[in-house]
């Protein structure tokens, strides 16, 4: 089926550095030990010189920096979460406060306003102190950038994209002795993506929307059929890079594409970014996971939409807000991998669910891996999704053919133990690096959505299995407050458990038939839909028992 990509960048990212590189830190009495950055600020391109020149930027244009400084005792923190997601250990489901966290890993607060104050004291607008100490967010020109970084910008243009793309002519370094971590957004290389596709709709559609196209009631009535739960006091944390106009999303309720609508709907700029989708602006990918999380959820306390400059600005407000106990991005962006692990594991030790659309072609390395390949998030996968009848309940399901799976592109990635036992000839996965996805849900192209001013059918990809997902997990945290519990957290040790408990198939819809890429579905777990999609109120009562 041929479709369209609504992303800027496709194969950018396979000329990313990926290897450590030295960032050297200054004094004003001299020069400190170099410190080693965890991944370069400089695209593969620039640093061979390969990259042909397009002149230079205006000294006065705008730029907005990310600083993140080191977490510290990271060995107690990986060795906490584990326990934390053991039900055999005293620390299970015991989360962590964003204070509790600061306190045990955060910068420290001296590194911290030793830092903020040097930005600020060199032209720097520094945006709102982050809660947990991790990054400092800077705006300025182009000259205080080139000043402060020590680095001359130039235009290049880009090799596969018709467009100049941005970046320093090397690595950053800096006058001050605290220690840095990583300096994001000195190149724009990579622009962030969504995992959103359009085309035709596809055969045998069984929904209830025009043309048979499914809905947000279809999805609840598929993955949640005669249930009770509505999330009733939780909410939803919905990372975007563009702003969204809720006229669209209040049309689609209102043409009963889904139930009818109570839920908050709050929008909140991290960074001073535009909330609101305007002009030329596009807000399908924002609208389409506004409509299907509350499809999955329609009793949630809000959905807030956190929208940023950047994807660091805004995992880190949903951190230290602590508020959404289940997030859920569809966006992808270049990876800076040392600062958004650091940012998952947070969420782990809080207690959030994290959740993430796998990608739409197939490979990791076409649809852009990052940052599915994490760990410590939630990939989702897609399907093909048949229902027994418009608006019925669900039939059955295969792998959808463009579900982005397979071993980390990463090698610095590991398997977990949990996902080890998994792992064979047959779905042909890694025993080594970290396997993609890890459960799966609706995402071929009979997806009807209202966004850009009207509604239509013929829409897929992965951006719709994961707020859906996240709906789910929003229904299985009711559960659990209900029954004087903690919420279900990071969900990936207690679903890969199930297949080692003889529950697997009370919780999974098996999906065995189907292929995407190289890889095809299997009994269990595959690299195209990962151990499955939710079975409803069974996968709710092995999380929430």
């Amino acid at each position: 089926m041929l479709y369209s990509c609504l992303r800027s960048a496709r194969d950018a990212r396979a000329a990313l550095v990926a290897v450590p590189l030295a960032c050297a830190l200054f004094s004003g009495s001299g020069r400190a030990e170099p410190i080693a950055t965890q991944a370069s600020t400089m695209p593969d391109i620039v640093a061979s010189q390969a990259a042909v020149p397009a002149g230079a930027p205006p000294a006065d244009q705008s730029m907005h920096i990310v600083v993140s400084l080191p977490l510290r005792n990271m060995e107690t923190l990986d060795a906490l979460l584990p326990d934390i997601y053991d039900p055999q250990s005293p620390s299970y489901r015991h989360y962590l406060s964003v204070a509790e966290f600061t306190d045990r890993f955060g910068p420290s607060k001296r590194d911290y306003d030793t830092a903020v104050a040097f930005f600020s004291q060199n032209g720097f607008k520094v945006g709102p102190r982050a809660a947990n100490r991790y990054l400092i967010a800077l705006d300025g020109k182009v000259s205080d950038v080139e000043r402060v970084f020590h680095v001359t910008m130039g235009l290049y243009r880009h090799p596969t994209e018709g467009r100049n793309f941005i970046a320093p002519d090397r690595l950053p370094t800096l006058d001050l002795k605290t220690p840095v971590q990583q300096v994001i957004g000195l190149d724009d290389f990579v622009l962030p993506y969504r995992h959103l596709v359009r085309g035709e709709s596809a055969e045998k559609t069984t929904g209830s929307g025009p043309g048979g196209n499914f809905t947000g009631n279809d999805i609840r009535e598929a993955y949640y059929p005669a249930g009770t739960l509505t999330g009733a006091g939780q909410s939803i944390g919905l990372m975007e890079l563009e702003g969204v106009n809720l006229a669209d999303v209040t049309a689609f309720f209102a043409a009963g594409y889904g139930p009818k609508n109570s839920v908050a709907i709050d929008l909140i700029s991290t960074d001073g970014a535009s909330v609101k989708c305007t002009g030329s602006c596009d807000d399908s990918e924002q609208a389409l996971d506004i409509e299907y999380a509350i499809s999955m959820a329609p009793g949630l306390s809000s959905v807030r939409v956190y929208v940023g400059k950047t994807a660091e600005d805004v995992l880190n407000a949903m951190a230290t807000d602590n508020i959404s106990k289940v997030l859920s991005t569809s966006w992808g962006w270049g990876v800076n991998f040392k600062t958004d692990d650091g940012l998952f594991k947070e969420f782990a030790a809080q207690g959030q669910t994290n959740l993430t659309a796998s990608g739409d072609y197939s490979t990791l390395t076409a649809s852009g891996p990052w940052p599915e390949e994490d760990a410590n998030i939630v990939a989702v996968g897609g399907t093909d999704l048949v229902t027994s009848s418009a608006g019925g309940p669900w039939k059955g399901e295969t792998g959808w053919s463009h579900s982005a799976g397979g071993p980390s592109t990463d090698k610095k990635i590991p398997i977990e133990s949990y996902q080890l036992p998994y792992i064979d000839a047959a779905n042909g996965g890694s025993t080594t690096l970290r396997n993609v996805p890890d459960v799966a849900a609706s995402a071929n192209t009979d997806m009807y959505i209202c966004a850009d001013g009207s509604c239509g059918g013929g829409w897929g990809g992965t951006s719709f299995a994961s707020p859906i997902w996240a709906g789910f997990v929003a229904l299985a945290n009711q559960q659990a407050i209900a029954n004087g519990q903690a919420v279900v957290g990071f969900i990936n040790p207690a679903i890969y458990a199930l297949g080692r408990t003889g529950n697997y198939g009370t919780g999974f819809h098996d999906i065995t038939k189907g292929k995407s890429g190289k890889f095809s579905c299997t009994v269990s777990y595959d690299l195209v839909t990962g151990l499955g999609s939710p079975t409803g109120q069974g996968l709710i009562d092995l999380l929430a028992p």
